[in-house]
């Protein structure tokens, strides 16, 4: 169902250590898809009647010990235009934008809640060279809000940063570069990011590590120089969002009246996780559920369907090679209940972030971060990260450069260190040939690009973003 109510629907979750202050840490928790910037007159905007949520696991059981809310108002000054601004806006909230934004920042821990932040400006959309000149330094950056206890946060429109050849994936699991190898062959290409121009709305927070870790965190973690196996120096998140079980239409054309309890509507953490793994038929369900109870679903997380399609699709190149099961891990559990996909498991249950041994932490959909991993700096890093011995980047944390869709293709393959007897051509080559984002990324807080301008949308003739 979230797929119809955009609004809320959670796209990406990022979790990085600032390179600039590797004594805090960057989480970006992003919500509605496919933003095409050329979207006036109304634009989009967050969701009122909608709670916003990022959570934080930080003593290893799989539930939240802090969840940040964000709640967002919006105000029409003249209700009697059509216009989203009646002139140039030089800064937020100025007199010339006539839709506004503002939100709230509650921080929520097992001592009770604390209202962080009141009235923060939410930046307009980019609009145009001629609505929103020099976007980035006049309203992106003032909208930039310090935080109570150290750090900032952001709240608004950013270029999508996540890249894949969605239209190729989704076409019966169409790799461009490896078209003459699929059950309907056609030539090699190169990939296509079907999700370059498009827009997203973002919210950022760099927050100090001290106030993610659990108070008896390690003091090595603040102190080490290179990855600890050390639980209590990783800490977990996922983003969610909801709205209240109730909503009634005015018959009058009024605004819509919500009530009743606040009920979770949406949920992501590692990508493609809800996306590819999870089944139709469960999707609603785990988008209302909690990482605690994640369990549930280990039947298709273990035994992904993707695995089991790579022989099916791409006969020459998996079943023709007469291995067994085509030349693919067999998923699911053994008769004695041990799982078959312990590469999988590891990636769930910390492995990636560094952790082995008693060290590990129960299996769930949870984006988790080492601490005392080197921070990176942005556009930097290899794009394959684990994959290619740069043990800071997914799953350690998720980085804006790393190449999720290409590493979790070859983990469903087993073509990874994980298990070495897959870990073989083309199992640890497959690749939807898009490798990067199509714009870099900012320097500096909240690190996502400038958002793509109505203007410039698929323009002839571009005038400065």
């Amino acid at each position: 169902m979230i797929s119809q109510d955009p609004t809320v629907d959670n796209t990406d979750v990022y979790l990085f250590r600032d390179a600039a202050d590797p004594s805090k840490v960057n989480i970006v928790a992003n919500y509605i898809p496919l933003q095409d910037p050329a979207s006036g007159p109304n634009f989009f905007r967050f969701g009122d009647d909608a709670l916003y949520e990022i959570h934080v696991d930080n003593d290893g059981d799989v539930v939240q010990d802090i969840t940040y809310q964000f709640r967002f108002r919006t105000t029409i000054v003249n209700p009697n235009t059509f216009l989203y601004n009646t002139g140039q806006i030089t800064a937020p909230h100025d007199g010339n934008q006539n839709i506004r934004q503002s939100y709230s920042i509650r921080k929520i821990t097992h001592q009770g809640s604390t209202l962080l932040a009141d009235d923060v400006i939410s930046p307009p959309v980019n609009v145009g060279f001629r609505s929103t000149p020099d976007y980035e330094a006049k309203i992106a950056e003032p909208s930039i809000h310090p935080m109570a206890g150290g750090g900032q946060v952001f709240a608004g429109q950013r270029e999508e940063p996540f890249f894949v050849d969605v239209g190729s994936a989704f076409d019966l699991l169409g790799l461009r570069p490896l078209n003459p190898a699929h059950l309907i062959p056609s030539d090699a290409a190169p990939g296509v990011d079907g999700l370059a121009g498009k827009n997203v709305n973002s919210i950022v927070m760099q927050l100090p590590i001290a106030e993610v870790l659990a108070p008896g965190a390690s003091a090595a973690c603040h102190t080490a120089g290179s990855t600890q196996n050390d639980k209590s120096c990783v800490f977990g998140v996922y983003a969610s969002s909801s709205r209240q079980r109730v909503r009634t239409l005015a018959q009058d054309g009024g605004a819509p009246r919500a009530s009743g309890r606040w009920t979770q509507v949406s949920r992501l953490a590692i990508p493609l996780v809800n996306e590819v793994l999870i089944p139709l038929g469960q999707k609603d369900r785990f988008n209302s559920s909690h990482p605690k109870d994640d369990a549930q679903y280990f039947g298709p997380i273990l035994d992904p369907e993707p695995t089991k399609l790579f022989p099916v699709l791409y006969p020459a190149a998996f079943a023709g090679n007469g291995a067994p099961n085509g030349g693919v891990p067999a998923g699911g559990f053994n008769a004695d209940g041990s799982i078959r996909r312990g590469d999988i498991a590891a990636v769930l249950s910390g492995a990636g972030a560094g952790l082995m041994g008693d060290q590990l932490l129960p299996p769930a959909d949870l984006v988790r971060l080492n601490v005392t991993t080197p921070a990176t700096a942005p556009n930097q890093g290899n794009r394959l990260a684990i994959l290619a011995g740069d043990g800071g980047g997914f799953p350690n944390g998720r980085r804006l450069v790393d190449d999720v869709v290409d590493i979790e293709l070859r983990l469903l393959a087993g073509g990874t260190p994980f298990t070495p007897e897959y870990n073989v051509a083309p199992n640890n080559i497959l690749t939807d040939g898009v490798d990067g984002n199509d714009r870099p990324f900012k320097n500096s807080f909240p690190y996502l690009a400038t958002p793509n301008s109505g203007y410039n949308q698929n323009a002839s003739d571009p005038k400065p973003l």
